[in-house]
């Protein structure tokens, strides 16, 4: 029999058995912990030590670009901290002043033909503006449009016009931050994809869509006109459809009126189908007319998605690979008036007549007759007037930035239509002698106000400009000539000093109306 000493023994032993027990658990556990705190550190320190782009920026890259971060962007790996990243950081590599040292690099000659085309230098947009205020020599591009540190002469006045009003849709500026018109810079403007404001995708596309051709052809402007877009007067009684909840959407900055797109469109071609990078993006003279297509059975093929097969000429869409049959003219009616008329004259729906463009610079700080015009299409006006008009901050002087350089000057530029207008369209003369659809693009009214009010110049218009400042233009409204077009010829014909004859209606002349056609 076991005594009560035994007991106590053994039940001494126990506990210290149980003891025992406990500590070896308690070390293992703690020395697992240090085990894991040692497999942890080393990682935590090694991350740090190897920072790259990609531990902050989730995105990914096309197959064609996907390389280091660092072979466009710069900047520093290797480093702990993001100040010590973007050492040297480049934010925009395909902008039009460090394109040639990162896009170029790949795409040499590309690069170089593009610095010369006309969507960089928007050279004829510039000279036909300088030229109308007396300007005698022609500039290679919009950079080259001077710095006036005083307005002395109406074209002083135009050129500072140029480079902080108009000019705000170019390769050089990011564009308005509305919804729809920020874009990125040089190449990466048209090939990588924006969405309100900022970049959806890192993905660079060879075809880019209509999107991004609209982020800078938006308002009333070839492109917009396209999809049947006409922008608003700027005056807010103009402004509707008027809605109690919330003020109505303006991706490009203003309202839009939506009108009928051109027939293209609505067949499912994109701007690129007809404007290709070879036209756009080079300093070659590719001229794309409707007879690129429409008469290209009997002349060269212009463009590169265009082939024959047997008698019928296809066109490729470059999107989605779907294959159109092109039409070819052969109402009479091309034949008997093609040579004095453009095919605009009879196919336009409707053009973009704009009269009357007044601009004010005002350097003197008076906001309050401008209560009603506070959306201007320039966010940075529209922002200067609302803050001071119905803030209670305000902005110590009016001022804009320079959207070539982006330094801000002195002054400030409104702008207010006589009127807005898609009605009939305008018909004038052109250089070759033909009759032509016309905007009154020139009907410009500059108005100069110092700092001290006093007016310096008053609506002034171009000297060398045709009568109510009209140019010919081919608006994106093609559609069917209808049963009143020579009506429009006959009306017009007397600017040519031409005698009309009005064409006798044959029924049994086919009239080729369905234009895209699947194959």
């Amino acid at each position: 029999m076991i005594n009560h000493r035994s007991a106590y023994f053994i039940l001494r032993c126990l506990y210290c058995i149980l003891f025992l027990l406990i500590a070896i658990s308690i070390t293992a556990c703690g020395q697992d912990e240090q085990n894991k705190g040692a497999s942890v550190l080393p990682q935590q320190e090694q991350k740090k030590t190897i920072y790259t782009c990609r531990d902050c920026h989730d995105f990914s890259l096309d197959k064609n670009h996907n390389f280091a971060c660092r072979d466009c962007h710069a900047g520093e790996t290797g480093v702990s901290s993001k100040e010590e990243a973007h050492e040297g950081l480049i934010t925009r590599p395909a902008h039009p002043d460090v394109m040639a040292k990162t896009c170029g690099k790949c795409h040499a000659d590309r690069v170089k033909n593009a610095s010369h085309s006309l969507h960089f230098t928007l050279k004829n947009e510039v000279n036909i503006v300088r030229r109308a205020f007396g300007a005698e020599q022609e500039l290679t591009s919009l950079t080259k449009i001077p710095v006036h540190d005083t307005i002395d002469s109406p074209l002083a006045l135009a050129d500072d016009l140029l480079r902080r009003r108009c000019l705000r849709c170019h390769l050089y500026f990011s564009g308005d931050p509305y919804p729809e018109t920020g874009h990125a810079t040089g190449c990466a403007a048209c090939h990588l994809s924006f969405q309100k404001g900022r970049l959806a995708s890192h993905q660079f596309s060879k075809s880019p869509g209509d999107e991004q051709c609209l982020h800078c052809h938006y308002g009333n402007f070839v492109g917009a006109d396209y999809h049947g877009r006409f922008e608003h007067d700027f005056h807010w009684d103009y402004r509707t459809p008027y809605t109690a909840q919330s003020a109505p959407p303006r991706p490009y900055g203003l309202e839009f009126h939506q009108l009928s797109p051109d027939i293209h469109q609505t067949g499912g071609l994109l701007c690129i189908d007809c404007h290709s990078g070879r036209e756009l993006m080079t300093k070659a003279k590719t001229q794309i007319s409707c007879k690129s297509c429409h008469l290209a059975g009997k002349e060269k093929l212009s463009l590169e998605n265009l082939h024959k097969t047997g008698d019928s000429l296809i066109l490729s869409l470059k999107k989605d690979g779907r294959e159109i049959q092109v039409p070819q003219l052969s109402h009479p009616a091309h034949k008997l008036h093609g040579q004095n008329a453009h095919c605009s004259v009879c196919h336009a729906q409707w053009s973009f007549t704009d009269q009357g463009t007044h601009l004010l610079r005002q350097d003197a700080e008076d906001y309050d007759p401008w209560g009603a015009l506070t959306v201007q299409g320039s966010f940075e006006v529209e922002d200067q007037l609302e803050t001071n008009l119905y803030s209670d901050e305000e902005y110590p002087i009016p001022f804009m930035r320079d959207k070539i350089t982006s330094t801000a000057r002195l002054g400030i530029w409104l702008k207010g239509y006589g009127q807005r207008r898609w009605e009939f369209p305008l018909v004038c003369r052109g250089q070759d002698n033909r009759l032509h659809i016309c905007r009154p693009i020139l009907d410009l009214h500059l108005t100069f106000v110092d700092k001290n009010e006093k007016v310096i110049y008053d609506s002034v218009s171009p000297e060398k400009a045709e009568p109510y400042g009209l140019l010919p233009y081919t608006p994106h409204t093609t559609g069917r000539a209808g049963a009143f077009y020579p009506l429009r010829l006959q009306e017009n014909y007397r600017l040519m000093e031409k005698p009309y004859n009005l064409m006798t209606n044959d029924d049994s002349v086919q009239h080729n109306t369905d234009i895209y056609e699947k194959k």
